[in-house]
């Protein structure tokens, strides 16, 4: 073999950094729940088969990132030659009637797990057994996968805008035989005489510092560029910090989109702002029964992950992320809003961000890919510049299918930075707002009453409206 001739497919700077970041009690692993409602009984094999046919479209999700001895260079791509589509799809049951409750604690358990670097980074577990006849489909994919606007994961590539699935050749795949440790050797010995940087990347790399590799290299330079000022003081000591990582919990919580379009419409501000003022009331309520002070300049930074117009023609659109801090001591709701409103103002003035329709335009497949890409830009930052990420992506208004059963809810599954306490990702979709919280066991035993706080802190919003008005046409008794 000629090893010159060989094409290395070497993973990003960003990617590598993640990989060499991450641990068994922090894995870097987005993902999503998306819940289906079969209209016949359902049929796994169909699930499956699409997924097969996808991969077609997807060659990252059949490959494996081979380490090269002695870490003379970032790892490479290979593809897997003993690719097994039923170690990735998995099959799984809660005992019937299957509780959303229970169904988060499945989540929580399986997002808990590294994936097996020796095999492709993804698994979708197919869940059935819910109430009312419902199936989940659990996704994570690690970070390294999910690297720009555009990229698809395996859970999106099978949602369809139609019943009937979209017919698409699928591609015969011939795996290209893998290299051997000698071919990585001589291949990166290559790479360091042609391009002497390479050395220094990869010396940053074995020292395992992800920011000073991400920053060095400036590889999503205008993601962190806008938050590299405002990171230079470090968040004030929050409850939402972990001293030692734990095992991850997940609960899923919902508003109603109209509601919150309301509350915008009567009190100002944006979607975004509303979302992030019931997420600071939520914050404040479970500050408030731990018995956390609340009161003066207590607040909690948020790193919000915002998609942003590009900057010139023909660019692609991308990520800017603003640190906020949330008014945890501020006890009126609608004050609340008015102060987040505030500190966004100065971020949104520059007109770059981008609304639910644009977004739309860029794939039905946007909002997975947003929610992975605000999570690598929290995973460059010092977990101290900031308490918790919050990712809010809009999502389609119209019904999306897998395999024909339709969607009827998806939340978000967003990672854990080490040492933070919860992580909140946001998506709409028909007109409903699904709130997926990922949190520290050992931090907040129960996920779920936090998400219960976001419904009580929406409730609390509400609860300002004017009374709607009645018309007086058909106002008797019914």
């Amino acid at each position: 073999m000629c090893h010159h001739e060989r094409v290395t497919d070497r993973l990003s700077p960003t990617d590598a950094a993640f990989l060499y970041a991450e641990d068994a009690t922090s894995p870097l692993q987005v993902g999503g729940v998306v819940i289906l409602k079969p209209r016949r009984s359902f049929d796994y094999q169909r699930i499956v088969e699409l997924v097969l046919q996808r991969l077609s479209y997807l060659p990252r999700y059949r490959q494996v990132v081979r380490f090269v001895p002695g870490r003379l260079a970032r790892p490479v791509w290979t593809d897997d030659e003993n690719f097994d589509l039923n170690y990735h799809v998995r099959r799984s049951s809660l005992p019937q009637p299957g509780s959303d409750q229970q169904l988060d604690e499945l989540v929580g358990r399986l997002i808990s797990r590294p994936l097996d670097r020796s095999r492709p980074l993804w698994e979708l577990y197919i869940v059935e057994g819910l109430s009312d006849g419902r199936v989940a489909l659990v996704n994570k994919t690690h970070e390294a996968l999910v690297d720009r606007v555009g990229a698809v994961d395996v859970a999106a590539a099978i949602l369809d805008v139609n019943a009937k699935p979209v017919a698409q050749k699928q591609v015969p795949w011939v795996p290209t035989p893998a290299p051997s440790s000698i071919d990585l050797v001589v291949d990166a010995v290559s790479d360091l005489a042609t391009r002497p940087s390479e050395a220094i990347d990869a010396a940053r790399l074995l020292a395992l510092d992800l920011r000073s590799t991400v920053g060095a290299l400036a590889d999503t330079a205008s993601a962190v560029a806008g938050v590299a000022r405002r990171s230079l003081r470090p968040a004030a000591r929050s409850p939402l910090a972990v001293a030692v990582p734990g095992p991850r919990l997940f609960a899923g919580a919902c508003a109603d989109l109209a509601t919150v379009k309301r509350i915008r419409q009567v009190h100002g501000g944006t979607v975004n702002d509303v979302i992030l003022s019931v997420i600071a009331g939520a914050a404040r309520s479970w500050m408030l029964s731990r018995g956390d002070p609340v009161s003066g300049d207590v607040g909690l930074r948020a790193l919000v992950p915002v998609s942003v117009r590009p900057d010139a023609p023909g660019d692609p659109a991308g990520v800017a992320s603003y640190l906020v801090d949330l008014p945890v001591a501020e006890p009126n709701p609608v004050v609340r809003l008015h102060q987040v409103s505030y500190a966004m103002q100065s971020h949104t003035e520059s007109g770059r961000g981008v609304g639910a329709d644009a977004l739309l335009s860029l794939g039905r497949f946007a909002p997975p890919t947003l929610h992975a890409l605000g999570a690598r830009v929290a995973g460059q930052l010092s977990r101290r510049s900031y308490d918790l990420l919050v990712t809010n992506v809009p999502g389609p208004q119209t019904r999306l299918y897998a395999a024909g059963d339709p969607v009827v809810a998806m939340y978000p599954v967003v990672p854990l930075v080490k040492g933070h306490a919860i992580a909140v990702g946001c998506t709409s979709y028909r007109g409903r707002v699904h709130f997926g919280l990922t949190a520290d066991r050992d931090a907040l035993s129960d996920a779920g009453a936090f998400g219960a706080l976001l419904e009580e802190s929406m409730a609390e919003l509400t609860a300002t409206l004017p009374a709607p008005r009645r018309s007086s046409r058909g106002a008797g008794p019914r």
